[in-house]
């Protein structure tokens, strides 16, 4: 807090007479305002509706009448104030939008230059001010808690819950403790302190099982919800067959990008290939590698009739991603959404460039997936050296990982595999994605339940002579992509 008091003090410095600070910790902020004022020997009065105009020692407690119950008597009494005192209002935002009144006021404590003149603070968490008072506010933002910050809270509330309970330790490895204050990150100190009581107090653990649930309050918190939603179950790795060269240049990159330190942190990797090779459960799998919240951008949901919400929705939606930071924003079917055309008015377009922006500019943590099934409709100025780290491109499985593929799925359902012959049913469905592998398993789960018998090895070859894999259906498109992508990806597998 030491920082935010010295910097607020440089902002008063300035003779601005209009501050506005926007946070959601608003007793933070009040902490603050009076850790400034008994600094510099300020005269503090606060104003809320319900309680008017007081006037505070510095104990914090209130000395003077309440006065000013209203906001225009408020601003009254601060203008004709002629004492250099230090005036915070908390949610005044709601009576600015209608009253002319409150915004001339309002400007006429901004412009007074007299050296003796009052200084006012509005807090609020979110304030658009009136165009004709913008220009004479400054904007202050309290600083985050950095991660010796975080680092310091989740062992005070693991102290605090060892108190309640009889001395007992908080149980915990330290490569788990660092990823619960890396996640933490972008929270405000209050808001970090009643996340890390709620990991701990549940079962006095800190394991990787509260991450994904950490994630997901914090999402909620931050109310990303809209375009941007939350991926609660990512996958692990190992259920993930082949993509072994993938996995091992993911491996290569995890260290530097949770650290989070280095100049040139991995900025992200677009998958290409056939449709169900296992594009969307890599994206998904990332992020539960690397203990990291997943956030799926909907393209959908981006798209607004009016000119010019699009953009906003994705600038929203790049901005409230980078407050999630460290994350893995997952981008899928990214033709669909940026496919360049001459019938939507230049949107996509428009939409292309700011997402291009954002990628060159960006300096969170944000690790970006991308997946496509259609190269073809991808803009080149997406696919250049430079916007991704790598192109990587997720062919059809061999032998070898279409065995694995159905070794996962028979145990994701309770069958023994080593009761079948896995090489002899990946032998079967040569040309197969893995998404047609896992439906074959589901086609003979089906069967068998019709019959009143178990899954057996005949079921699943007379459910694959059922199928035909759409490497068979369009065999011709996926020949134009493989000689796409030869010479200009790097193979997934």
């Amino acid at each position: 807090m030491k920082n935010d008091i010295h910097d607020l003090g440089l902002v008063l410095d300035s003779k601005t007479k209009l501050i506005l600070i926007e946070s959601w910790d608003e007793p933070r902020v009040l902490e603050t305002l009076t850790g400034l004022a008994v600094k510099r020997g300020l005269g503090l009065h606060i104003w809320s509706i319900t309680e008017g105009l007081q006037r505070l020692g510095f104990a914090g407690g209130a000395v003077g009448e309440q006065t000013g119950q209203e906001p225009e008597a408020a601003l009254k009494l601060i203008k004709a104030d002629p004492q250099a005192n230090l005036y915070v209002m908390c949610d005044l935002h709601p009576f600015l939008s209608d009253n002319p009144k409150l915004v001339r006021l309002l400007k006429e404590v901004a412009m007074r230059e007299a050296p003796q003149a009052p200084t006012l603070v509005l807090v609020s968490h979110a304030c658009k001010l009136p165009a004709e008072v913008q220009r004479f506010a400054a904007r202050f933002s309290l600083a985050l808690p950095t991660e010796e910050e975080l680092l310091a809270m989740v062992r005070e509330e693991a102290l605090r819950w060892s108190e309640r309970n009889r001395g007992a330790r908080v149980r915990t490895d330290n490569r788990t403790l660092q990823q619960v204050v890396k996640n933490l990150r972008g929270m405000s100190h209050a808001e970090a302190r009643t996340l890390a009581r709620n990991v701990i107090c549940d079962d006095g653990a800190i394991t990787q099982e509260d991450l994904p649930e950490l994630n997901k309050t914090k999402f909620q918190l931050l109310d990303l919800d809209g375009v941007l939603s939350f991926e609660y179950d990512t996958a692990r790795f190992a259920d993930v067959g082949g993509l072994n060269n993938l996995k091992r240049w993911l491996a290569e990159r995890q260290g530097i990008f949770l650290d989070g330190k280095a100049v040139d942190l991995p900025k992200g990797m677009l998958l290409v290939g056939v449709q169900g090779g296992g594009k969307s459960m890599a994206a998904k799998a990332v992020a539960g590698l690397w203990g990291l919240p997943l956030l799926r951008l909907d393209f959908a949901c981006l798209y607004n009739k009016f000119f010019g919400e699009t953009e906003r929705n994705l600038r929203d939606a790049l901005k409230l991603a980078e407050q999630m930071a460290p994350c893995v924003l997952w981008m899928d079917e990214i033709e669909k959404g940026l496919a360049s055309g001459d019938h939507d008015g230049g949107v996509s377009q428009r939409v292309l460039g700011t997402l291009l922006t954002w990628m060159a500019e960006r300096k969170a943590p944000v690790f970006m997936v991308a997946t496509a099934n259609v190269i073809e409709r991808l803009p080149p100025e997406l696919v250049r050296k430079g916007r991704f780290d790598e192109l990587f491109f997720v062919d059809l499985p061999d032998p070898g990982v279409r065995a694995e593929i159905f070794r996962i799925h028979l145990s994701r359902r309770e069958l023994d595999p080593a009761g079948f012959d896995l090489n002899g049913l990946a032998a079967a469905c040569d040309g197969f994605s893995g998404a047609e592998i896992e439906q074959v398993v589901v086609s003979a789960l089906y069967a068998a339940q019709a019959q009143q018998q178990t899954v057996d090895q005949a079921l699943l070859l007379k459910s694959i002579s059922a199928t035909a894999p759409l490497s068979v259906v369009m065999a011709e498109d996926l020949h134009a992509l493989r000689s796409w992508a030869s010479g200009r990806t790097v193979s997934a597998n």
